[in-house]
């Protein structure tokens, strides 16, 4: 092996311990001991690969020492594999030892070419873990970024651009429609920049005169207007070297648009009732439902605001866009609502999951775990049920949803659903779906034309989805 296998050795008869050591090569880095010691190999954790235990010879006493803090490594969460040398084959001690976390046992005196080996394997398989425990915690930071999560496709592109512009001081604008976490991306992009120990001011724009949003913004001096019996700081002013997020920037008046470019380009402002100009240092975060850019073609939003603002662009996906995330959304608010509740709720019932994973979403994440919540305060058992779920979220999509249909209507309605679900769960792979729905794949086509189901988020046609089955798993 290239590699440097580290060993911590562990015996009474240190003299011994370090001919043995001495034999097994270049390839061992080793370190000595004469007692097994809980503190110091956790303080070496990031050294050792592989700890060796001599136990020959041994007390009964100082061996019954040794396999409780073998045990207690373990319970610790510092697992290096173990290998003990021990006096004899008697059975009974080798499964005890081997009980107590030992990776591997060896009789006494060891075969250096077979201690040489068992090591190795050792090192092998520590290296395997570690990769395994490396493996583990990517999926999992990978599925949120601070409050936002998501595990789709989607939102993953979402988490790699604001983690790549996080460190950049550049405006940023939010896109999307109202519910799906414009403002918690635009905390996590300011806990990851260089401002995270800063303050986040946020302030929306929507529905305000002008008049509150100036003050609110800028602040004003004392007796710049009835009421006013002292200064106050605006927003703008208390994230001075922090971050400032302004949402549902397109409702700012055509009047305040101006000032807000001066504070952008000039970094200065002036207070209400004041013509001292005040410094401010700060990242400004913008959000928005609107289409910006149509506003400033139809003269409703500046142009060289718009350019100014719009220095990187996110558009957060509608859930609806990211179907594969509300079954993993709708698990993340139950726990967390049952555990604020003291429930024993745990689970959806199938029905109830279909429900939520078909329903349309138009208020997205935010009435997604409105939706959640309600259920988790009316259920009484360990499962949610349709019942309760509101009724909005519980019945038929709007084509299905009619009076007086037939035997014939229900049953496509049924079957097109169930085909739409199946291929949405198996990333529109037709040979997979007609595994999963147990037909054949060519009746499976012709069910895909009759019902008339396409991929909602490329629209092609019955005859385009027949045509191929797409290379990869589409975002829903």
């Amino acid at each position: 092996m290239d590699e440097t296998i580290h060993v911590q050795f562990c015996a009474r008869d240190l003299a011994l311990a370090k001919v043995v050591g001495d034999a097994l090569g270049p390839s061992f880095e080793i370190r000595y001991s004469e007692e097994l010691d809980l503190g110091a190999l956790k303080a070496q954790e990031k050294w050792v690969d592989v700890v060796l235990l001599d136990l020959h010879p041994a007390e009964v006493e100082v061996l019954n020492q040794w396999l409780e803090q073998m045990r207690q490594l373990d319970q610790n969460g510092f697992r290096p594999p173990i290998i003990v040398i021990l006096g004899g084959d008697d059975r009974a001690e080798t499964l005890r030892v081997m009980e107590h976390g030992a990776y591997d046992t060896l009789g006494y005196p060891p075969d250096i070419v077979e201690l040489r080996l068992a090591l190795q394997r050792a090192y092998k398989y520590r290296q395997a873990v570690k990769a395994l425990q490396q493996t583990r915690a990517q999926e999992r930071s990978a599925t949120r970024l601070y409050e936002l999560i998501g595990a789709s496709d989607a939102m993953q592109e979402v988490f790699a651009l604001a983690q790549k512009i996080a460190a950049c001081d550049i405006n940023v604008l939010i896109t999307g429609e109202t519910g799906t976490g414009k403002e918690l991306l635009a905390r996590a992009i300011h806990r990851l920049s260089p401002r995270a120990a800063r303050p986040f001011i946020a302030f929306s724009c929507v529905n305000l005169p002008e008049t509150l949003v100036e003050d609110e913004l800028f602040g004003h001096e004392k007796g710049a207007f009835t009421g006013a019996l002292a200064s106050r700081q605006g927003r703008l002013e208390a994230s001075d070297h922090g971050t400032v997020f302004l949402d549902e920037i397109g409702d700012l008046g055509l009047g305040l648009q101006p000032k807000l470019l001066r504070v952008l380009q000039e970094k200065t402002f002036e207070r209400l009732g004041s013509n001292t100009a005040v410094p401010v240092n700060l990242r400004a975060l913008f959000a928005t439902n609107r289409n910006l850019l149509e506003m400033v073609q139809q003269g409703k939003f500046r142009e060289d605001l718009y350019y100014r603002l719009n220095v990187v662009q996110i558009h957060l996906p509608s859930l609806r866009e990211r179907r594969d995330d509300i079954s993993f959304l709708a698990k993340h608010f139950l726990d967390r609502f049952a555990a604020q509740f003291h429930k024993k709720t745990r689970r959806f019932s199938q029905a109830a999951s279909r429900a939520l994973e078909e329903f349309e979403w138009p208020g997205n994440v935010r009435q997604l775990e409105n939706v959640v919540q309600r259920a988790v305060a009316l259920a009484d058992g360990q499962t949610i049920e349709t019942w309760h779920l509101p009724g909005m979220a519980r019945t038929e999509p709007e084509q299905d949803r009619q009076h007086g249909f037939s035997y014939e209507e229900e049953v496509r309605g049924f079957k097109r659903r169930l085909i739409l679900r199946t291929l949405r769960e198996c990333g529109w792979k037709k040979a997979e779906s007609a595994r999963s729905l147990k037909v054949a794949r060519g009746y499976l086509h012709r069910l895909i034309s009759q019902l008339e189901i396409h991929r909602e988020d490329e629209g092609p046609t019955a005859k385009e989805l027949l045509a191929a089955d797409p290379p990869s798993k589409q975002v829903m």
